[in-house]
């Protein structure tokens, strides 16, 4: 049999177990209303939570930069330097959260992939969350380290582990998300600072989804609780609506991860045009709390109706609200009568989620109007009468 041959087996297999991924194609800006195949829709699965992803003064700093600073950082900075975009970016999220020192990756995925087997290694035990993002797992087999999951959110499940594995590591690092991207819930962040002391482990935080949505000034879940992380991962890419990620932390682990993480080494920086456009950002962020307001409020709304039709959707705050199906199929045929309805609203299967648990991940935006809002209400008022 040959490779292609091969190819088109393995692609029959997914497309049997309802698992085949088929992106929609979106034209125009990403915003509260997107257009597909020529036709104006509501997005109900971005991450754009705050709305900011076309702003013009995002547009403004990226344009202003391309122009001055070219459009491609040409290599790795240990290859060509530091552009000045790149340090000033650093300096501002550092700012943000708090933090001595902070370093710029291309993508949030490229963050934890290379933060994390720069901090832990085979002779070091990690204690990672169940639900932790596939980049964040991924960082864990690439360690090497001798990785310990505890049950979701189960602060008494990571205590038995730390006293069990952590008098035989060298180092110890207990890894989490603040607010979980499937499933919508928070971390339990002051129980997992206290654990981490008193067993002398690291803490690192990903606020991918809590950045500009909680604490204050938009400064993230740990923020909020007044939680001080030893490493806090933020993207840029959601709330702060452009792309890459940053790690802040102190000047000796930013120091560790500039020499130690591959994905840094040896990837060309990102363009200084998106590093200027992600200090705007922060601006905007730092005085969003209106829009912050807005948004938690559509969630809030739309969380109520949707559970008074009928809808299961775990219990949980934030903007993320999963809906849960558990089929395959049958997830993305909801997925599919929604758009037809006007309304986009992505499934997410397995291995995004456990197997079973294929849900409807709903997320609305700041930007969202008191109309949009009920005009999605109503097509999934219609699916039930469908139904």
């Amino acid at each position: 049999m040959g490779f292609q041959t091969q190819i088109r087996d393995a692609l029959s297999e997914l497309e049997a177990a309802g698992l085949l991924r088929r992106p929609l194609q979106i034209s125009g800006p990403q915003g509260p209303e997107v257009e597909i195949d020529g036709r104006r829709v509501l997005c109900f699965c971005s991450n754009n939570y705050l709305g900011l992803a076309d702003h013009p003064s995002l547009v403004a700093a990226a344009t202003a930069s391309a122009r001055g600073e070219g459009v491609g950082a040409a290599a790795s900075r240990l290859i060509t330097g530091t552009m000045d975009a790149h340090r000033e970016a650093e300096s501002a999220y550092a700012d943000f959260v708090g933090a001595p020192a902070a370093i710029l990756f291309s993508t949030g995925y490229a963050a934890n992939v290379g933060t994390v087997p720069a901090l832990a290694g085979p002779d070091d035990a990690i204690f990672s969350d169940a639900l932790n993002h596939a980049s964040l797992i991924d960082g864990c087999r690439l360690s090497r380290a001798n990785v310990h999951v505890y049950s979701h959110r189960d602060v008494g499940h990571l205590e038995s582990l730390l006293r069990e594995h952590r008098p035989k590591s060298r180092r110890a690092l207990v890894i989490t998300d603040s607010v979980f991207s499937m499933d919508g819930g928070a971390a339990p962040l002051r129980e997992l600072s206290s654990l981490a002391r008193f067993f002398d482990a690291g803490l690192l935080v990903d606020e991918a989804h809590a950045l500009g949505v909680f604490g204050p000034e938009g400064r993230g879940l740990a923020a909020a609780l007044g939680v001080e992380p030893d490493v806090v991962v933020g993207t840029l890419g959601k709330s702060l609506g452009v792309a890459g990620a940053f790690v802040a932390a102190s000047e000796d682990i930013v120091s560790l991860i500039r020499s130690r993480a591959r994905s840094f080494v040896y990837s060309t920086a990102p363009p200084p045009m998106v590093a200027r456009a992600s200090i705007a950002a922060l601006e905007l962020v730092r005085k969003a709390n209106d829009a912050r307001d807005a948004l938690l409020a559509n969630a809030a709304k739309l969380r109520a109706a949707l559970r008074s039709l009928g809808f299961e959707i775990p219990n949980g705050d934030s903007q993320i609200l999963p809906i849960l199906i558990g089929e395959n199929d049958r997830t993305m045929q909801l997925s599919a009568k929604l758009l037809a309805r006007g309304v986009f609203v992505q499934g997410i299967r397995p291995p995004t989620v456990p197997e079973g648990t294929a849900r409807l991940r709903l997320t609305p935006m700041a930007t969202h109007r008191p109309e949009q809002i009920e005009r999605a209400i109503e097509a999934f008022a219609s699916l039930c009468r469908q139904e």
